[in-house]
């Protein structure tokens, strides 16, 4: 039992206090973030050339199209790789549906409908939920981890090419977070009660923005987790983090090839200053649909403070077609993914006994 002094408001009156004042900073943080965005984002459309922008987009041919769709394509198997080393009992084209499937439920419903419809399909397959479960978390922490790592490419690119910071050391806030995200899954696949003290203590931190969050039952999840992902962590980790680092360099090539088709020549913006721009505006994504306008917008600026204003044009133009690509047709694939899933249910439940027997490969009992 705990015991206060007549003085003293209760403990659970604290919390609530701290959780408004929390959910209000995080709030203010992302207006100023928005308006920041907004106020960047009019000033370069009311300088925009928009004949130009045109121009640029008719120079495209056939088969640059098809060339940036086949690099789409590599860049969703590639996004599915870490799935697969999670869940080593699927192939890469179910961890490919899988992964397409919920980028498509995560476009248009809330968190965690991804993970939701991600476990959901496994499960659907006969992978045991705990095993989905685990699988799909790490799968996003993976996203999560080199997400915010990106900008460590930028800081190695723009000290081989000796420019200066400036504004973009506050990318080393983004490796901050990313240490501490690694340091957090090492700890929690170390023991069971490291989990449950991670678990507890992440649940306090989310009641003070959601009240509703009860620490107890995140340590009972954390723990959970542990045991899913105890056995194999130390060799599948690495492996699953490359498999988003190169997802992340096929997004850059999709982004460099669809700026040099529109006509934005290396003489105007190098193969580092591009990677640099990406690089450093990679951790926005966090935002939904991918960052769409957010990163865009950082892109932009980052290339026109390189390059001068002349590029702006050609530049958005190539990030027109980048964003129709990596967000309109992702979202179709997934949309195609989705189906064949459903399909392969519907038709599942159809079998006979006989039939589903000789398709898995066991005899009938």
């Amino acid at each position: 039992m705990t015991h206060t002094s007549p003085g003293t408001p209760p403990p659970t009156g604290q919390p609530a206090t701290r959780s408004v004042g929390t959910r209000w900073a995080i709030r203010l943080a992302l207006l100023v973030l928005a308006a920041l965005v907004v106020i960047a984002a009019i000033r370069l459309v009311r300088n925009l050339d928009f004949a130009t922008i045109g121009g640029a987009l008719e120079r495209l041919t056939w088969w640059q199209l098809l060339g940036l769709l086949g690099v789409l394509l590599i860049r969703q198997v590639l996004s599915a790789t870490p799935l697969r080393v999670y869940i080593p009992d699927i192939s890469l084209w179910r961890a490919t549906v899988n992964d397409l499937s919920a980028m498509t439920a995560a476009a248009f419903a809330p968190a965690p409908s991804d993970i939701a419809l991600r476990i959901a399909i496994f499960t659907s397959w006969g992978v045991p939920t705990p095993t989905a479960v685990a699988g799909s978390v790490l799968n996003a922490l993976s996203l999560f981890i080199v997400r915010f790592a990106a900008p460590l490419g930028g800081f190695a690119l723009i000290a081989i090419v000796g420019e200066k910071l400036g504004v973009r050391a506050i990318d080393l806030l983004s490796l901050a977070v990313s240490a501490a995200l690694v340091t957090m899954v090492v700890l929690v696949a170390r023991a069971e009660s490291s989990a449950v003290r991670i678990g507890r203590w992440g649940g306090r931190v989310a009641r003070r923005v959601r009240r509703g969050v009860d620490p107890e039952s995140w340590g009972e999840a954390f723990a959970a987790f542990q045991r899913g992902i105890a056995g194999n962590l130390r060799r599948r980790l690495p492996r699953g983090l490359l498999g988003v680092a190169a997802m992340i360099l096929a997004d850059l090539t999709l982004l460099t090839l669809a700026l040099r088709f529109v006509g934005v020549d290396p003489s105007e913006a190098s193969l580092v200053t591009i990677a640099a721009a990406f690089f450093f505006a990679y951790p926005l994504t966090l935002f939904p649909v991918q960052g769409a306008g957010v990163v865009d917008v950082a892109i932009l600026l980052a290339l026109s403070a390189a390059s001068g204003d002349g590029i702006v044009e050609t530049a958005t133009a190539g990030l027109l077609i980048w964003r129709a690509y990596t967000i309109a047709g992702s979202f179709l694939l997934g949309a195609i993914a989705v189906l064949v899933w459903r399909g392969g249910v519907r038709r599942r439940r159809q079998e006979t006994p006989a039939e589903a027997a000789a398709s898995s490969g066991r005899p009938q009992s």
